[in-house]
């Protein structure tokens, strides 16, 4: 039998706010289980309301073997990853190799499925060989288009006839990168040649333009028992890409949507379950009003966690923590409301912080930072289905009196919530 898990490692990259509130109530909750938490992070501060365990902060260069020294040193029984974007997920999914190696097991998906999923081309094809839905597109070498290595003189051509069979606009998007960061349009054969002439330093993925309802979903578990968590809506793809908070995000009712999805959510459970994932996987998509074309898998927690656990009423690092004590027996999971998500570009004052407290059930409201740089108030609050009109009124008598949401957002909030 198995000896009882006492000290859980839990291994972050960015901001551990990004995880507020649910990321504390699971280290409260192992608290009272008797479970020692420590959080092992490289980026940002951490005090007690962030993170209400033991914390150490490490060097944003720490390797893999150090950082598998470091949890080991600790004590831990098992260790958990809760870091993103992918390269992050790439780090601990290495670090899972060094610990497991010295008996501390760690949720994270194995090394290999890793690999294959921060690789855009890859996870491309797997998405093809399980069946699933996915833009038409090839991969743009950057050795072979720079002329290093061996001489492929007809490889640019290539590259125009494959984008000739699929047809334009286009996207190259670098094949490892996971934050919408380096996409480039490509609207017509005459910037796909400008593109050829001087193209990027990274192997890239060029692909057909999908447009649609950009969404996500989160898929948790192991082996034998997947959670699908609800759908979140978090803006509109088109030809050029914008960044991830720029639109309001929320998860509530759609019901076509919902229907057109389930035979996908079999279908990526099924390729979870071929992939041994184990831990959480985001899946960014577009809906096209017919159907689900997937852009990639990121084998991590999502951007859109805190949103999906607040509308279903879950918690995702709960479940994480399960896995890690082998307790774990996931529960069907639905939505049980809206939740909604704004990005305030000014820091929510204090005494307009407590009056919407006051007016919303709200989940959280902090300094949102993306690599040492503030983009402001990241805010969410939940509503039942039927108070909509109420929680409209709410915020529009919170603008008349503080000028707080802008006027832009409670538009937004207003056309979604009372159409």
């Amino acid at each position: 039998m198995p000896s009882p898990v006492r000290r859980i490692a839990f291994l972050r990259s960015v901001e551990i706010r990004r995880a507020d509130p649910y990321i504390q109530r699971c280290v409260r909750e192992l608290s009272r289980l008797g479970v020692e938490s420590r959080l092992f992070h490289t980026h940002g501060t951490a005090d007690d309301g962030d993170f209400p365990g033991a914390r150490r902060r490490l060097d944003a260069a720490v390797t893999p073997a150090e950082l598998a020294q470091e949890v080991a040193d600790w004590g831990a029984d098992a260790a958990v990853s809760i870091s993103l974007p992918c390269e992050n997920a790439l780090r601990d999914a290495t670090v899972k190799e060094f610990l497991e190696a010295r008996g501390i097991p760690t949720v994270m998906t194995p090394l290999a499925s890793t690999l294959a999923l921060t690789d855009k081309w890859e996870t491309k094809r797997l998405l093809a060989r399980a069946g699933l839905d996915t833009p038409r597109g090839f991969k743009a070498d950057s050795d072979l288009l720079a002329g290093r290595g061996v001489a492929v003189p007809a490889y640019a051509d290539a590259l125009r006839a494959s984008a000739a069979g699929i047809g334009y606009p286009l996207l190259s998007k670098p094949l490892w990168d996971s934050t919408s960061m380096g996409i480039r349009a490509l609207p017509d054969a005459a910037a796909l040649d400008a593109y050829l002439a001087d193209p990027p330093e990274v192997s890239a993925v060029i692909e057909e333009c999908v447009t649609g309802a950009l969404c996500s979903v989160d898929i948790v578990g192991e082996p034998g028992a997947y959670q699908v968590l609800p759908v979140c809506w978090t803006g509109t793809a088109g030809t050029e890409p914008v960044f991830t908070f720029a639109d309001l995000r929320w998860c509530g009712p759609r019901p076509r949507a919902d229907a057109d999805f389930a035979p996908v959510a079999a279908g990526l459970t099924a390729l979870c379950e071929d992939l041994e994932v184990r831990g959480s996987v985001n899946v960014d998509m577009i809906y096209t009003g017919s159907r689900y074309v997937i852009l990639e898998i990121n084998p991590r927690i999502g951007g859109a966690t805190t949103l999906s656990c607040a509308a279903s009423g879950t918690n995702t690092f709960t479940a994480l923590a399960d896995m890690a004590r082998g307790v774990y027996a996931p529960a069907p999971v639905r939505r049980t409301g809206w939740a909604v998500e704004f990005l305030s570009p000014e820091r929510l004052p204090e005494p307009v912080r407590s009056e919407l407290t006051a007016r919303l059930n709200l989940v959280t409201a902090h300094e949102l930072v993306i690599d040492d740089t503030s983009h402001g108030e990241i805010v969410v609050f939940t509503l039942a289905e039927g108070d909509e009109r109420q929680t409209v009124k709410q915020l529009e008598e919170l603008h008349r009196t503080t000028g707080w949401p802008r006027q832009e957002i409670l538009d937004k909030t207003r056309a979604l919530l009372t159409p």
